[in-house]
């Protein structure tokens, strides 16, 4: 079993910044990969960046793309999201996502979920 839990998160001013943590535990992480989701009411939950844990290949969101950063320290098999310059439209909760190897990054993908994380940035 692998348990994903997050830190970070709050309330922020419209380009301000915010540093989420998701640190997973479990018997093995050889064969997951890690990415952050983000969902508002009303709509679908979005992928917003993942990363290969051992290569480190990471993608974004185009609507994220030169604002955030997702980064990992495997030596504690954590995964950050760094996001700078938010924007309102960044309000969201967040969640840390693990899933195999090989399967895609769609919501019904994903093994493990962290538990979420509330961002708010005002205007």
């Amino acid at each position: 079993q692998v348990q994903l839990v997050q830190s970070g998160g709050g309330l922020v001013q419209a380009g301000g910044s915010l540093r989420l943590s998701c640190a997973a535990s479990g018997r093995t992480f050889s064969n997951y990969d890690m990415g952050w989701f983000r969902q508002v009411p009303g709509r679908e939950r979005e992928l917003v960046a993942r990363i290969t844990w051992s290569s480190g290949n990471i993608y974004y969101v185009d609507s994220v793309k030169g604002r955030f950063t997702i980064s990992s320290e495997n030596a504690k098999n954590t995964v950050y999201l760094q996001m700078n310059s938010l924007k309102p439209e960044d309000t969201a909760v967040y969640y840390c996502a693990a899933r195999s190897r090989g399967m895609g990054w769609s919501v019904s993908s994903i093994n493990y979920w962290g538990q979420g994380t509330q961002v708010t940035v005002s205007s």
